[in-house]
């Protein structure tokens, strides 16, 4: 007997325009494997897209894609008449409404690929009415630790694994280590791929603007590189970790390291001058600190580091022959310390 699942995506984008294409290129293993995905409804952060029927065609969801990968509104897709299209507020309240008709019923999955923080209320309310969260969204897990106990006080439905790691299973892992029992002292890793690639290009040389705008160049970095140069999206998963350990803190309590100074912030100086004169400006301050490390035989890299009270990101200096010294490219490493031993990922 087939599975059907409804579920709504939140955020159409990169990532969830990408997972509605895997959804429909997977129909025929989904159908080997006796599953059904039935996309109910897909919205952006002005419009939600829905069926009469209950479920988007795949016709409809590849031409949903086409349309905001061209930078068009959803609201578009009304003109061809198999669809209708909501836009906010009633978009929030036809979520709500579809979450309360399924979640105790047949069951419904809201899928955050937003970046989103205006997604938490709409997704703690979700809790309640029975449905199962998945995320790629990491605001509402790092937001205030009531939303958080909200969002895990079912765990067996909430996901949340691409929220670390870049495809490795950290989270599942780390699940199953606690799970077993076993404490976990110490937590490092690499986890972002524009920042490994940074910093494995540095070493190698290269000044740390031409790198920069490299990555940019090659799709790593968010328009404006800043976002993952502030070290802040690295923050934001070292706090899904602490937390996934049992540490009740916040963003505020972590301690962030970012390449650039506040001289050079977003609202002070334009991406134009930050990928010109500005990475310039950082470029002999890197070099130096590489030369250094190179000196004793180390490296520098980015990385979270969890362990006994300290909560912190940011360049260290670590050996060129260790699991995340050994990093290049944009590859994400992570491991952790249990009583006996280290396992890396």
């Amino acid at each position: 007997m087939k599975k059907v699942i409804p579920l709504i995506l939140m955020g159409c984008g990169g990532v969830g325009r990408q997972l509605l294409q895997h959804i429909v290129s997977c129909r025929p293993l989904h159908a080997k494997q006796g599953i059904h995905l039935r996309v109910v409804g897909v919205s952006d952060s002005k419009s939600l897209v829905v069926a009469s029927s209950m479920e988007l065609s795949d016709n409809s969801l590849l031409q949903l894609c086409r349309i905001k990968s061209d930078g068009s509104s959803l609201q578009t897709l009304a003109a061809s008449g198999q669809v209708d299209v909501f836009t906010n507020p009633e978009s929030i309240k036809k979520i709500t409404d579809i979450a309360a008709l399924l979640g105790k019923s047949t069951g419904l999955a809201l899928v955050d690929c937003s970046a989103s923080s205006e997604t938490i209320p709409l997704l703690t309310q979700a809790v309640d009415l029975g449905c199962c969260i998945v995320m790629a969204n990491k605001k509402p897990l790092t937001s205030a630790m009531e939303d958080y106990d909200k969002l895990i006080s079912r765990p067996r439905h909430i996901r949340h694994e691409s929220t670390v790691g870049a495809g490795l299973p950290v989270i599942s892992s780390l699940h199953r280590v606690l799970s077993s029992g076993d404490p976990v002292r110490r937590i490092i890793g690499s986890l972002s791929g524009t920042l490994g690639y940074v910093m494995s290009e540095v070493e190698d040389g290269k000044p740390i603007g031409e790198v920069v705008r490299s990555a940019k160049n090659l799709g790593y970095t968010e328009p404006d590189p800043r976002d993952d140069l502030s070290g802040m999206d690295v923050a934001r998963k070292a706090l899904i970790l602490a937390r996934l350990l049992g540490w009740r803190i916040n963003l505020d309590d972590i301690k962030i390291q970012s390449l650039y100074p506040k001289e050079m912030a977003p609202g002070i100086m334009s991406v134009e001058e930050f990928l010109g004169s500005g990475l310039q400006l950082l470029d002999k301050g890197i070099k130096e600190r590489v030369s250094m490390a190179s000196l004793s035989g180390n490296v520098l890299r980015y990385v979270c580091v969890i362990e006994a009270s300290r909560c912190e990101v940011g360049i260290q200096e670590l050996a060129k022959d260790s699991p995340l010294g050994r990093l290049r490219g944009s590859d994400n490493v992570f491991s952790w310390m249990r009583c006996h031993s280290e396992t890396v990922l």
